[in-house]
């Protein structure tokens, strides 16, 4: 389907592809990887047709129904669910021409077009539209909300779900895990698996590339190999033949190490006997990775604090929401040096919110937060990193957000911190605005580390990070004295990271007992609406009566969503009927018989689209009842 035949491509005088040679068949599922500016997204680039081969060649099928996410953020006035269909062109293209035909009164190219539309499966569009949207994490109510009123992740997520909707043979997504949480990530991997088309994924996360690929391609100083099977299957065989050098080694030692740390502590606790096995598993796999730990560019880890108090924040039946509206209801919580918590939920239930609480940046609605008087907290989150694409310089930058302390530093002092993570001669001077999104998270993680924190709060850690940093900062937390809490998708950091879940679900907070796979378990049988197990760590008496109250409440919505869907089938059929009279005149009498159809299409139409918008809203509100 795509050959490369000894292709090179340059920009400026970097080769960023050397004499590659590759070919993709149909509806091969490939994983592209190597270190950020390796090559990657101009391979990417190349097949959308957005560069040229400076030597050698690059062919695809003529006419090739390309898809691929646009990675501006939207700025459209078009509700939610216009702007993702939108993305399916051929739809679109129909309905306008059936617009035209309708207001001209031309009841044969009409009747043709509406069988072209039903072709296109155009009457459930809609709520195609609507799926891609609730797996990506929007709710039923943000369907009708301007493009341009999400925040800038969300509106990745718009462009995404535009992406999916479209109708094509190759999909080609660059990191399209970034703005997602875990279980959007989750619903993702499904819905990759199912696509028919072919695919080419790049992506820094390996369990994802795990789940979805059938085949690697690893860039390498602008060379490209291919490896058969997933990312795990490329670890070994990259392994088989790569040298094994005295600092992976010392790496492996030191995660090790902390891994063998956890199954001596809690081998014996029944209570944590998945996560044991889990971390026994992790440990096994270190010894066929090792060689193939990316050498890094990255040296640091985390400073010791000045003080390690305990306990750092203590949280006593607190509440937290916005306005009148309780997101978390009475939750406790303790954090104590040496604590590594991972933070599991659904979207919207109340992560970033409870993440905003111990960070002191939300006042709690009730009860009582304690913060200890030697508290230096560490908050890493997106707006963080947007608030670093701005003018100034890395160098200023660091020393403005990083305080009075930082900034007294000896400017080669700032310098040889900078370097550590990658900034090194005159690119402390460039101004961030020009910086990728990966370098914008290094800049962020080196202004937190110089702050010298004793709790660690990470929201999506790991967005725009290459595999090299993602492995430089396990190993820095695994090192680190204080407190961690983590909010990810990136289930290697978690896994690697934390010692134990907490789950957040209808504004209780309770521990997970199990691993991520329990979670991805758990996340399943919630959409299916099983409410026993929205909140593991509740009585069994709470648990009954709350699904008795969720059964109650969804049984009439139930009702009305199954007599909407028999009358959406009894009008289909229908419609169905006359588009196949309007197809052929010779089946009715004339003129008059002719309008008196098309005026019974247009009205079925405009009755189907009522019901059809009545049931996504049934449908959400199910959702969100069984959520």
């Amino acid at each position: 389907m795509l050959t490369l035949s000894n292709a090179r491509v340059r920009r400026g005088p970097q080769v960023l592809i050397d004499e590659a040679s590759v070919t993709i068949f149909r509806g091969e599922k490939v994983g592209v990887v190597g270190r950020n500016g390796c090559g990657k997204s101009t391979l990417l680039a190349l097949i959308r047709g957005e560069l040229s081969t400076d030597a050698g060649e690059y062919s695809a099928p003529p006419k090739l129904a390309i898809a691929s996410v646009a990675q501006d953020l939207p700025d459209s006035p078009a509700a939610l669910i216009e702007y993702i269909l939108d993305g399916d062109l051929e739809l679109r293209a129909v309905e306008a021409q059936l617009a035209e035909a309708q207001a001209r009164h031309e009841g044969t190219r009409e009747a043709t077009l509406h069988a072209q539309y039903e072709a296109l499966d155009g009457y459930s569009a809609r709520s195609r539209a609507a799926q891609l949207a609730a797996g990506l994490g929007f709710a039923v109510t943000d369907l009708e909300r301007p493009v341009r009123e999400f925040s800038g992740g969300l509106r990745m997520r718009a462009n995404l779900a535009r992406t999916l909707m479209r109708r094509s043979e190759l999909l080609l997504l660059d990191e399209p895990t970034n703005h997602l949480d875990l279980d959007a990530l989750l619903w993702l991997e499904d819905w990759l698996r199912a696509y028919k088309g072919t695919l080419l994924l790049v992506s820094h996360d390996r369990e994802f590339l795990d789940q979805v690929v059938g085949r690697i391609l690893h860039f390498e100083n602008g060379r490209l190999t291919a490896y058969t099977g997933s990312y795990s299957d490329f670890e070994v065989q990259h392994a088989a033949h790569a040298e094994r050098t005295a600092a992976l080694l010392a790496k492996q030692r030191r995660e090790a190490a902390h891994i063998e740390s956890f199954v001596a502590r809690f081998r014996a606790q029944a209570s944590k006997a998945r996560q044991v096995q889990s971390r026994i598993k992790w440990l096994a796999r270190l010894e066929t990775i090792a060689t193939v730990q990316p050498e890094s560019d990255f040296d640091w880890e985390f400073m010791e604090p000045p003080k390690l108090p305990r306990p750092l924040v203590t949280l006593e039946k607190l509440s937290a929401g916005y306005g009148e509206r309780r997101v978390l209801d009475t939750v406790s919580l303790g954090l104590h040096p040496g604590e590594r918590l991972g933070i599991l939920g659904r979207n919207g239930a109340g992560k970033s919110t409870l993440m905003k609480v111990l960070a002191n940046e939300l006042e709690p609605l009730a009860g009582t937060r304690t913060l200890a008087p030697d508290l230096r907290t560490g908050f890493l989150a997106q707006l963080e990193l947007e608030q670093l694409d701005g003018g100034g310089s890395a160098l200023s930058e660091f020393a403005r957000r990083g305080g009075e302390e930082i900034a007294a530093w000896p400017q080669q002092k700032q310098r040889d911190h900078l370097g550590r993570f990658g900034f090194r001669g005159d690119r402390v001077f460039e101004p961030t605005r020009n910086f990728s999104g990966g370098e914008r998270s290094r800049l962020a993680l080196s202004i937190l580390v110089a702050r010298r924190p004793n709790l660690l709060l990470l929201d999506e850690p790991t967005n725009h990070l290459d595999l090299s940093m993602r492995h430089t900062l396990l190993m820095a937390l695994q090192e680190f004295p204080g407190a961690v809490v983590i909010v990810s998708h990136d289930r290697s950091l978690l896994r690697g990271a934390c010692d134990r879940f907490l789950l957040v679900a209808q504004g209780a907070l309770a521990p997970f007992e199990g691993d991520l796979e329990d979670y991805a378990s758990w996340l399943s049988t919630d959409r299916a609406g099983a409410a026993a197990d929205v909140a593991p760590g509740l009585s069994r008496r709470e648990q009954r009566r709350r699904e008795a109250e969720a059964r109650s409440a969804r049984t009439p919505l139930r009702a009305e969503q199954e007599n909407l869907e028999r009358q959406i089938a009894q009008l289909a059929r229908e419609r169905a009927d006359i588009e196949a009279q309007l197809a052929d005149p010779q089946s009715f009498g004339g003129a008059a018989e002719q309008h008196r159809l098309a005026q019974r299409h247009r009205k079925l139409k405009v009755q189907l689209a009522g019901l059809e918008e009545r049931w996504l809203t049934v449908t959400g509100e199910l959702e969100e009842r069984a959520s």
